[in-house]
């Protein structure tokens, strides 16, 4: 690709995503891509880094990486209803959601399986790649290699669905990925953390204007990118769309990507087996019209999002507070302080 073409798609980027206001584009674009922080879904309880010294964390999670994987799944479940008991606000939200989706009778295991995804983060992060690849199956990986054989590139996005850490270590295994990266706060925590995505044909992009124009080039050079769709944005990153029937403030990224590259959206996940018996990621069509607004867009792939969790709903990270209004965004149904709606 050449000079001018990368300058030319950057500026494009520039005008239909990133706002006039002073904002750390840093902290904009690596809700994307980010380390997991999966403690955080736990809402109600304090984060572990302000309980355990950051060393400490690493080598808890470096031991437990020893464990078989049926082991820490057990642990899991135990832990997770022990939060669920514990913690009213995060009992609320899952209850809430659950409800709101239409998946009321799955709360007993979603329990279980958000306790199940906090504590195979050691075996996943920490465990050697060969032991962690062996945990895991590839269902229509056919769907992904003829996209990516069009030279088009791919743009993956894996929702908080089941074991998504794993994806993009197994993509990686098949083919080139690129991923937005920002290091963690704790210097501590690094190796952890850089240790788990130090993985070959895993490549790393930084989340600022250099990692942009790395993803750009990956899509260009008919390479794949990932991103998490289902995260909540910053402003002036997103549009409300509807998730489950109410509205959601919807990231905008994927959609803008693929009009810049052409590049194919493909949805996939990792299923958690039972009695950790592994983890099969699975790749799906993404056969929604994503429509020429940014709302019909976001919609679009949040229904996309919908039928993907219909295939296992009890995996869903449920006490994610999705439908939260970020600072500096105008609430759904009122109207800002230029006369629009939301």
């Amino acid at each position: 690709m050449s000079v001018a073409t990368t300058s030319s798609s950057l500026r494009r980027f520039s005008e239909i995503y990133i706002p006039s206001r002073k904002l750390s584009l840093t902290r904009r674009l690596s809700c994307y891509f980010t380390p997991l922080e999966i403690f955080r879904q736990f809402q109600g309880i304090p984060d572990p880094a302000h309980l355990l010294p950051a060393r400490m964390i690493v080598s808890l999670f470096r031991l437990l990486s020893y464990f078989p994987l049926p082991i820490l799944h057990v642990i899991g479940i135990c832990i997770g209803w022990l939060v669920y008991l514990a913690s009213p606000s995060y009992r609320k939200r899952l209850n809430e959601n659950l409800a709101r989706a239409g998946y009321r009778q799955h709360l007993i295991p979603a329990v279980n399986e958000a306790g199940k995804g906090i504590f195979e983060l050691p075996f996943i992060w920490c465990a050697s790649p060969e032991r962690v690849l062996r945990a895991a199956r590839i269902d229509n990986w056919e769907l992904a290699q003829a996209a990516l054989d069009r030279s088009t590139g791919v743009i993956f996005l894996t929702p908080h669905l089941g074991c998504f850490e794993i994806t993009a270590q197994v993509i990686a295994q098949q083919t080139s990925l690129t991923a937005l990266y920002r290091p963690p706060r704790k210097a501590a925590l690094k190796p952890l953390i850089e240790g788990a995505r130090a993985r070959p044909n895993l490549h790393l992009a930084a989340a600022n204007l250099s990692g942009v124009r790395i993803l750009l080039k990956a899509l260009k050079s008919g390479k794949a990118i990932g991103l998490l769709p289902d995260q909540v944005p910053q402003n002036g990153e997103g549009v409300w769309a509807d998730f489950f029937g109410k509205p959601a403030y919807t990231m905008t990224l994927s959609a803008k990507m693929h009009q810049m590259s052409g590049a194919p959206i493909i949805l996939t996940y990792g299923e958690r087996l039972s009695w950790g018996r592994g983890f099969v990621i699975r790749f799906v069509a993404f056969d929604e019209v994503l429509g020429s607004t940014q709302e019909e867009q976001a919609r679009a792939i949040n229904l996309a999002m919908e039928k993907l969790i219909s295939r296992c709903p009890a995996q869903y990270i449920w006490s994610y507070n999705r439908y939260k209004t970020p600072p500096g965004v105008t609430p759904p149904g009122t109207t800002d302080t230029t006369g629009v709606r939301s």
